[in-house]
């Protein structure tokens, strides 16, 4: 695990919900713990370009150290560092051939390495092989990423699309989709077939999404700049109906802790209370303009059970035999939803959702809703 690093100080009312969440000590403290490490470098390869082990092969080739942690899906990627081998006695053999008399100032080890066939070379150079960090930057300004071979994505940022599990050939729309990163995993796993709508409110954030979209080289998306509920209540108008949609909804970024140092200073608990009603206005006009028996993914990168597991609840209540919840399964630890806090009652569906927290698999925080329309 990488080195612990200065952190800004939380505010104590943020602690404190979160102890409350995180009832068990042991738990709290390796969740606390946790936030003091970078999180790791992680990428997930544009299968439009390029295959993951073609992907694989040329950054292994570049001396970076790759690791495929979900067996299910080698496009996601954890790049832990370059390679550097060091041989305790690094021998010129050329130049040993050039001076015999040279090897009688060897040790008897070293005379018997010159012995040893290649493969052995290989398993004790293995045994001095150091990984270190890329340079600043580095991920970044490589060129397999300037062509789009891979997008630079958080872990747990990749499990929405997952759990929403896109076809090819279906209609999709991402309601929130800047700067791009679920919007581009989208298009990969259809395999730039059937359509997405990339919705977006900001011009600046629509620029980069347009951008990455650009480099990735995806080629069946339409990007729209709308309010999300205006957008989905312009759609109903014009009778277009969709297969999948994602609702990776604004929030608190209670989860984002660790790559974004900033969250300490911008939580707010006003934030937190006032961030609901958007959400499930975002949900509910999107939820109109689904198919039947088409799935809706609501997804947050919050801890905060007003944003998560409460929308939930209301939108179960408001919709009643319309919708369904379903039960998440995933590569990773997850826990269930919560069915209470602060005196506040929960229906038991809400344990269906599913709650990634950064200490069970070294990623950042994120809480996911899987919807069906009956």
């Amino acid at each position: 695990m990488k080195f612990q690093r200065k952190i800004p100080e939380a505010k104590s009312l943020f602690l404190e919900r979160m102890q409350q969440l995180l009832p068990d000590k042991k738990d709290y403290k390796s969740y606390l713990n946790i936030l003091k490490i970078p999180p790791v470098k992680s990428i997930r390869c544009n299968k439009l370009k390029i295959s993951p082990d073609d992907l694989k092969k040329k950054l292994e080739a570049k001396s970076w150290k790759i690791n495929q942690p979900w067996r299910d899906y080698p496009e996601v990627m954890i790049v832990e560092g370059k390679t550097a081998t060091h041989l305790s006695s690094q021998i010129n053999e050329k130049q040993l051939n050039n001076n015999p008399t040279k090897i009688l100032s060897l040790t008897i080890s070293q005379q018997r390495s010159l012995t040893k066939s290649a493969s052995e070379q290989q398993i004790l150079s293995a045994k001095h092989e150091q990984i270190i960090d890329l340079e600043p930057g580095e991920l970044g300004r490589a060129l397999e990423h300037l062509l789009g071979y891979y997008y630079i994505q958080e872990l747990a940022s990749m499990l929405p699309v997952i759990a929403l599990k896109p076809k090819k050939n279906q209609m999709i729309l991402d309601l929130c989709s800047a700067p791009g990163s679920k919007t581009t995993q989208l298009a990969s796993e259809m395999n730039n077939t059937g359509t997405i709508f990339a919705n977006e409110i900001s011009m600046g954030r629509l620029k980069i999404l347009a951008s990455n979209l650009e480099r990735c080289g995806v080629s069946n998306t339409i990007i729209t700049k709308k309010d999300g509920a205006a957008l989905s209540n312009k759609l109903k108008k014009q009778n277009i109906e969709f297969d999948r949609i994602l609702v990776d909804a604004p929030c608190s970024g209670e989860g984002t802790l660790r790559s974004s140092l900033k969250t300490y200073l911008m939580w707010n608990i006003k934030t937190i209370k006032n961030l609901p009603k958007i959400q499930k206005n975002l949900f509910l006009f999107a939820f109109e303009i689904l198919k039947k028996h088409g799935e809706i993914i609501y997804s947050t990168c919050t801890h905060a059970p007003e944003e998560n597991e409460e929308v939930v609840n209301s939108i179960l209540k408001e919709l009643g035999n319309k919708i369904k919840l379903e039960k998440i399964s995933l590569s990773i630890k997850t826990r269930e939803g919560i069915t209470s806090w602060q005196n506040k009652k929960y229906s038991n569906e809400v344990k269906k959702c599913a709650r990634i927290y950064p200490q069970d698999n070294n990623t950042e925080g994120f809480f996911i809703a899987k919807f069906r329309k009956t």
